[in-house]
């Protein structure tokens, strides 16, 4: 009887230090190094689990050409890359690994919004391309951080470390989770507000942690920008899908925002002539001064990225073994 095959479609390339610890003595590990659906076809069909990452997705006409698989872990927080539903039809468990990284992006989350709030990114720019004086002045107005208001969209694990690490530098946190169980809010001592329309024009910055969904597709977008006070901040560790990057350029050039960090785009890496980037890029533009943009980096660390090929390849030896597998999300 042939030997289980696991294949990686993405982002892990050989060596295959912890796959092969894990699950070295009862399958075959193959990492495809891929970079589109396409490039997974005649490489994945024998395969009996697979774990993927972020630079591709695997839809439909892929899953249903699967003859044996029993198990897709997403090797990350977000599964908006993999159609669930075909997963689901086919009998397939879709799993992702949601307590990676959680640190590690909400540490990120406060980095951005401390370097823009308190106007290091901004002086720093400014300064290298010899603009303006040589003097703090350049970022008045600053307010302390202490008793400003955060808002947080989205509860999980991540919106919650960040609101804690908010809440440690004296942010007083609002948050809009419609999922979140009754009474979170009195434990961790945070302040529940029902709708957006409700939390936005109340902070003075906020912190984007949803997954995408239908629900959330484009939630920060021109409507909801203008709902902040003129001259908020935004931070989006979460997808880039949830928050509408032209909408966040306008914004920036109408000073509606005071600055905007994007650690994720909607297409990464972004075409050159994205108007955000374009403008982004170019010094003497209000973006090149105020807009942060890092590449989906929010997550990693060595011990976060062990952490994620580690529990997706667990996750994977438990089924193997004839074992449910654990965080399914179809």
């Amino acid at each position: 009887m042939p030997r289980p095959l696991v294949v990686i479609t993405d982002f892990i390339n050989p060596p295959l230090g912890h796959e092969e610890r894990i699950l070295g003595d009862l399958a075959d590990v193959v990492a495809l190094n891929a970079f589109s659906e396409e490039a997974l076809q005649g490489r994945i069909e024998q395969a009996d689990a697979i774990m993927m990452y972020h630079f591709l997705s695997i839809g439909r006409k892929t899953i249903d050409r699967l003859e044996k698989c029993r198990l897709i872990v997403r090797c990350g927080v977000g599964f908006d890359n993999v159609d669930r539903q075909a997963a689901r039809e086919r009998g397939i468990a879709v799993a992702n690994v949601p307590d990676y990284g959680t640190e590690e992006v909400a540490d990120s989350a406060i980095a951005m919004l401390m370097t823009m709030m308190r106007g290091v990114s901004f002086m720093n720019t400014r300064l290298q391309h010899r603009q303006g004086p040589w003097i703090y002045e350049q970022v008045r107005p600053l307010h302390r951080l202490r008793g400003l208001r955060l808002g947080i969209i989205g509860l999980g694990r991540i919106g919650m470390a960040t609101a804690l690490r908010a809440r440690a530098l004296g942010f007083e946190v609002l948050f809009h989770d419609p999922y979140a169980v009754d009474g979170l809010d009195k434990a961790l001592g945070l302040t529940r507000c029902e709708s957006l329309e409700e939390m936005l024009p109340r902070v003075q910055a906020v912190s984007v942690h949803c997954p995408r969904t239908t629900e959330t597709q484009g939630l920060i977008n021109a409507r909801t920008l203008a709902l902040l006070p003129q001259g908020a901040f935004l931070v989006n560790t979460s997808r880039g899908g949830c928050v509408d990057a032209r909408a966040v350029l306008e914004a920036i050039e109408a000073e509606q925002l005071r600055g905007a960090a994007l650690d994720v785009l909607e297409v990464e890496p972004p075409p050159d002539d994205d108007p955000l980037i374009r403008a982004w890029r170019t010094p003497g533009t209000l973006a090149h001064d105020r807009v942060i943009i890092n590449p989906h980096s929010a997550f990693y660390s060595e011990q976060g990225l062990d952490d994620m090929r580690i529990k997706g390849s667990t996750n994977i030896r438990r089924v193997l073994e004839g074992k449910p597998p654990r965080n399914v999300v179809n």
